[in-house]
């Protein structure tokens, strides 16, 4: 990274995880562009918001060209912008699967393709993908975020390998429950609300996933640790951010039989 002031951009930036990141950077000298779809409807920040839409093409290409306009270069790219379906696999139309990727994994892949030609002229740069414990396992009632979960890791492994040797480094931050406005905005499938066959155990799950997530870690611990992995001269590829119950269950998946897992998260989301 250059030593005076790297550029960054995070999608996302006007609530959660992307506005700590955003601030936390900003006041410790970097010059730091955020995302928002509507970026009049926030009060002034420490760093620019610009407006972008991760699902449009031309809003995508827009956005970063502004940012180039501004800055000149792209040092780092943190693709944060995300949202979040709740309900069962078999009640969740093909209408929000498709919204849920197009965000959170399709919505990633496009930043990465407008912002990877900057920085193999640059000569390198860091791409970080905001990921999740749930892009680790499945979570009852949460599948097809941990599906775009999921792809958004592949995605990166194989990134990784890809533009290695334009000096371009590709790494993942994996946060647990964290307390953010995501809880408050996850939205449920529709047919969740009209008599679904799962809607005792969903009820329950999504009690445990709330009140893990209201009491979950601040997001300026996943803040941190995008600074540590900028400054690092070489980063690991996977960071996992979330309390010590969560990383010893990211350890089981790993490691230990699935039996045992499965078990695990029945009686943790109270499912059974």
């Amino acid at each position: 990274m250059p030593q005076v002031k790297p550029v960054v951009l995070i999608t996302g930036a006007s609530s959660g995880i992307g506005l700590a990141c955003a601030r936390y950077l900003a006041d410790r000298g970097y010059r730091v562009f955020g995302t928002s779809r509507r970026p009049e409807a926030y009060p002034p920040e420490s760093f620019t918001l610009v407006e972008m839409d991760v699902c449009d093409d031309e809003s995508v290409r827009r956005g970063v060209e502004a940012v180039l306009r501004s800055a000149g270069r792209i040092d780092v790219l943190v693709n944060n912008a995300g949202i979040g379906y709740g309900g069962a696999i078999e009640d969740t139309s093909l209408e929000e699967a498709h919204r849920q990727f197009e965000t959170n994994f399709f919505g990633a892949l496009r930043l990465c393709r407008a912002v990877l030609p900057i920085m193999r002229q640059q000569g390198g740069g860091l791409i970080v993908n905001i990921s999740s414990i749930g892009g680790l396992m499945g979570l009852p009632f949460q599948g097809l975020y941990s599906a775009a979960k999921f792809a958004l890791e592949g995605m990166s492994e194989a990134l990784r390998l890809e533009v290695r040797r334009f000096g371009i480094r590709v790494v993942l931050i994996e946060p647990g429950d964290t307390r953010t406005g995501f809880t408050t905005h996850r939205r449920r499938v529709r047919a969740s609300f009209h008599g679904s066959a799962y809607a005792e155990p969903f009820k329950r799950a999504l009690a445990v996933v709330r009140l893990d997530e209201r009491h979950g870690a601040s997001p300026l611990s996943v803040a941190r640790q995008l600074e540590r992995i900028i400054r690092s001269r070489s980063p690991r590829f996977r960071y996992v951010v979330a309390s010590p119950v969560q990383r010893l269950a990211v350890w089981v998946k790993r490691y230990g039989p699935d039996r045992f897992m499965e078990w695990a998260l029945r009686k943790y989301y109270r499912i059974d």
